[in-house]
Formats: C-alpha cells, structure tokens, sequence
C-alpha cells in the first residue's frame, strides 16, 4: 500500500527530526562546522604545498636539461673541430632533443605557479571566511547561551518549566494527601466522639447499644442496692435522728 508506506515514512522522519531538534546543541554544532571548515582549509595549504614541491621537482629538472644542453653544444664543438661532423651532428641532435625537453618542462612550470596563484589566493579567501565564522560562532554561542540561561531562570521563576512543573506536581500531590489525613482524623475524632466505635481492646464479643443499655441499667441497679445496705447498717439499734433545733445552743462535749 503506497500511500499507508509514505505515512509511515512521513512519521518516522517527522520523529527522527524531533528527537535531533532536541538532542541538537547549537554550540556543538558551531564547533563541528568550524573543525570541518579548518579541514577544508589545512588541505587548501597541503595543496600549495603539493604544487610547490612539484614545482622545484621540474626547476630541478629544467636546470639539469639546461646543463646537459650546455654540454651537448660544447661536445659539438669539439667534435666539428676535431673533423667529427657525424658526431657533431649527434651532439647537435641531443641538443635540441633537450632544449625541447626544457621547452615542455618550462611550460609544466608555469602552469604549476599559476594553480600555486590560484590556490594562494583561494587560500587567503578561505582563511578570511574561516576567521569571519570563528568570530560568528563565537557571538552566536554566547547569545544561545544567554537566552538559553534566560529560559532557564524565567521557567524556574514562573514554574513553567518541566523540572518545576514536576515539582509543583509533587507539592500539590502532598499538599492533596495532607488535606485527606486531616480531614480523615477528623472524621474519625467525630464518630469516636459519638460512641460509633467499638473498643477494640475489649475481651468478648463486641456490645451493640441494646447490650450497653442493659449493662448500664444493671450497673444502677446494683448501686442502688449497695446504698440501701449501707443505710440500712447505718440504721441498725437507732430509730430516726432527732431533727435539730437551729436556734438551741450546741451541747458541751462530756469530758
């Protein structure tokens, strides 16, 4: 299925972006590009070095064929008057076998000082645009920076930010169950308080309120009976006690 293949492509790419956007770190990527633009520049100069050195090669040649041109005239001579006119027409050929040579090497030579010109200028060109981004990226990275500590602190102060958003999520989450703890004690202070709770340290079966009743109406039956008794111990051999007179002097004490 074609069109389901290229939704599955967008949303990979689309992924993958999202996650280089934010591994991305500008300052990072300055660097890179200015390490790679100092590459380009260092094998600009490993190239005029290259036609330099192959430069001397042919002007160390050239020099060569210049003295063996000189030489071979010089054999010429001596041969022409010695007689020799064969082997002064072999020395001539020689010759002018070299100067040909010389000939080709000269032109070799010219061409390598014209690409070494070029390279030069290329060179300083390179090295002018190098230093230019060196000085950008500098003053990019120092305003990532900035604005990137900007963020940070005005997140950090209005608590926007994810680290703060997990914090105040964490406030609010103990703040919540806080809340729940009171307001549970205080409910179980409530039903404590109107006798909805059963002791639990209590031997026996537990006691409903019919139980409670009945136990409470049996502990006033039995102080009712124990106050008879001691009013009755109290009342043995004596009839009721003589009401006192409030107006009757008190009795004087027997000695």
């Amino acid at each position: 299925m074609p069109g389901l293949s290229g939704r599955i492509t967008t949303v990979i790419k689309a992924k993958v972006s999202h996650l280089l956007d934010r591994a991305e770190d500008p300052a990072e990527t300055l660097d890179y590009s200015y390490e790679k633009q100092l590459e380009q520049l260092q094998n600009v100069k490993r190239g005029i070095a290259d036609i330099v050195t192959a430069k001397k090669r042919l002007q160390a040649q050239e020099t060569s064929v210049k003295e063996e041109t000189a030489k071979l005239d010089e054999q010429a001579r001596q041969a022409m008057a010695a007689g020799r006119e064969d082997l002064a027409r072999a020395a001539l050929e020689r010759k002018h076998l070299a100067e040909g040579e010389m000939q080709s090497l000269d032109q070799q030579v010219a061409q390598l000082e014209d690409q070494q010109e070029k390279l030069i200028d290329s060179e300083q060109k390179l090295q002018a645009k190098v230093e230019a981004f060196r000085t950008k990226k500098e003053v990019i990275k120092a305003e990532y920076s900035a604005a990137d500590a900007q963020v940070r602190i005005s997140e950090a102060a209005t608590g926007v930010g994810e680290e703060m958003a997990d914090v105040g999520l964490a406030m609010q989450r103990a703040l919540d169950k806080t809340e729940n703890m009171k307001s549970r004690a205080d409910a179980v202070s409530e039903l404590e308080a109107a006798g909805t709770f059963e002791d639990m340290t209590q031997l026996g079966p537990p006691q409903d309120d019919i139980d409670r009743q009945l136990e409470q109406l049996g502990r006033s039956n039995a102080v009712d009976e124990d106050l008879a008794k001691l009013k009755a111990e109290l009342g043995q051999g004596t009839g009721p006690a003589p009401e006192l007179d409030p107006g009757a002097p008190p009795e004087e004490t027997q000695q």
